[in-house]
């Protein structure tokens, strides 16, 4: 497929560091690579040994997102973390690399996906929202500039 100059191809990968990770990275030219991990030790544990072989082939790790972090109750106000919390700062501390940010539960989210409409368009002041633009925002300065090929390595 001939997809001319794109600003950014961003491939969503599973967990670990497989086939797929190193045929991506030997086939393209990718310029970094952003980590998304979940609060849980198992998960950091997983993005932790993806960055790593993106770290031993030689391409950079712009980051780190945490993705499930916490959630707060829209009628107390009482902030719940069913996953734990600090896991994707303590990864970013570890590799060395920037948290990014992260993105908390939302409500209604899978379904508003399921119906196809993104969480930005459809309930654009949502925490989740609010996060997502963040990440966007900072990955957008990082690679300023250049055109990009992103593999996004779940953990």
């Amino acid at each position: 497929m001939a997809w001319g100059q794109l600003d950014y191809f961003i491939v969503d990968l599973p967990p670990g560091t497989g086939d797929a990770q190193l045929t991506l990275v030997q086939a393209t030219q990718i310029n970094g690579a952003v980590i998304v991990t979940t609060p849980q030790v198992v998960s950091t544990g997983d993005a932790l040994r993806g960055a790593k072989m993106f770290e031993r082939v030689g391409v950079p790790v712009f980051g780190i997102v945490e993705n499930m972090s916490g959630f707060v109750d829209p009628d107390t106000g009482r902030r719940l973390d069913f996953f734990g919390s600090g896991g994707g700062g303590r990864l970013a501390e570890e590799l060395g690399v920037p948290l990014l940010g992260s993105i908390p539960l939302q409500p209604g989210l899978a379904a508003l996906a399921d119906g196809g409409q993104p969480i930005l368009d459809a309930e654009p002041q949502s925490p989740a929202a609010v996060a997502l633009r963040a990440v966007s925002e900072e990955l957008r300065r990082k690679t300023a500039g250049r055109s990009t090929a992103l593999p996004i390595l779940r953990g």
